[in-house]
């Protein structure tokens, strides 16, 4: 691993930062340029905000070229003329062309957050989370101009303990990749590792997640929904609404919650004293809220929610969302 490799990285969520940090810390990496998406503009004030990775790569020092389309013409040119071994691409949110696919002397390398094939697409985190699986990783493949159907070189495994967030899991995935990218990009440049295709029999393919996926239907069982508050955090969120007695609606964002069994509460109905709500859920379970956060408010407890509402318990509207 002594030859010096050239890098051009493309990236942009979070899942990216780490591993950026490890090829821009690495001697034997030149990191010809890092790419990230536009600005965009974030929180109520609308403020022009970069991308996760571009801030990462700011506060470090490193120049971030920001672009709308990495497929024009004028950018082709761009990164065919720095003529690098590899293009490393982590949630990047570009589909990239040939002509971007043809750049590097060896190829393009995609950093997947799922055990491909399960899982390509959009939202392989929260996919793995709502399904709740014994297992997820993350998966160095050769990109081709298909939907990460590209053969794999590496697949590093990770165990789940169906306690797991979205945003922490892409963190660990993230460290993960971090861990093995100098030596499994270095293994690539040089031709020493072959990439397996794809099982055609093992495809799914997860969507783009949509602010209305967050919404709650209390006709799910009580295990589903708690893994949607998981799933979901911390967007969109795993969103209900909530009325008082006197018929004001409130928009609430559960940020934890456990499952309770034999409650016998139909879904939607509450219960809880002491400052807990329970609703419930199909199946004769429930969802003991822990934390939410109201709309236009900061998170809190059950507990501080109730006594904002001189101990009222809310009720729920039974199907707020689809399941």
């Amino acid at each position: 691993m002594s030859k010096n490799i050239k890098i051009v990285f493309l990236g942009s969520g979070p899942i990216a930062i780490p591993i950026l940090r490890a090829l821009a810390n690495d001697p034997t990496v030149t990191l010809q340029a890092v790419i990230s998406q536009l600005d965009r503009p974030a929180g109520r004030k609308r403020v022009l905000t970069p991308t996760p990775l571009a801030a990462a790569a700011l506060e470090s020092d490193l120049e971030v070229i920001r672009t709308a389309d990495v497929n024009t013409p004028e950018f082709t040119d761009f990164l065919t003329g720095l003529s690098p071994d590899l293009l490393c691409v982590v949630s990047f949110g570009q589909i990239l062309k040939s002509g971007i696919l043809s750049a590097p002397k060896v190829c393009c390398v995609n950093v997947h957050a799922s055990l491909l094939p399960r899982y390509r697409g959009a939202s392989p985190i929260v996919q793995s989370i709502l399904n709740k699986d014994d297992a997820t990783g993350v998966c160095f493949m050769q990109m081709e101009r298909g939907l990460d159907s590209g053969p794999v070189f590496r697949e590093l495994r990770m165990p789940l303990a169906q306690n797991e967030y979205a945003d922490s899991l892409e963190m660990a995935l993230g460290e993960l990749a971090a861990k093995h990218a100098v030596e499994t990009l270095h293994a690539i440049a040089a031709n020493s590792l072959t990439p397996v295709p794809q099982n055609p029999a093992e495809i799914t393919v997860c969507r783009k997640i949509a602010k209305r996926d967050g919404m709650i239907n209390w006709n799910a069982d009580a295990a589903s929904i708690e893994a949607m508050v998981r799933a979901y955090f911390p967007w969109p969120g795993a969103t209900a609404e909530c009325i008082t007695s006197s018929g004001k609606r409130i928009n609430i964002t559960i940020c934890s919650a456990k499952c309770l069994e034999h409650t016998g509460l139909q879904p939607g109905e509450t219960t809880g004293t002491a400052g807990r709500i329970i609703v419930g859920c199909s199946n004769d379970t429930a969802l003991e809220i822990l934390e939410l956060i109201p709309s236009g408010g900061k998170r809190m407890t059950a507990a501080a929610f109730r006594n904002g509402m001189r101990g009222e318990l809310p009720a729920f509207n039974c199907c707020d969302g689809e399941i």
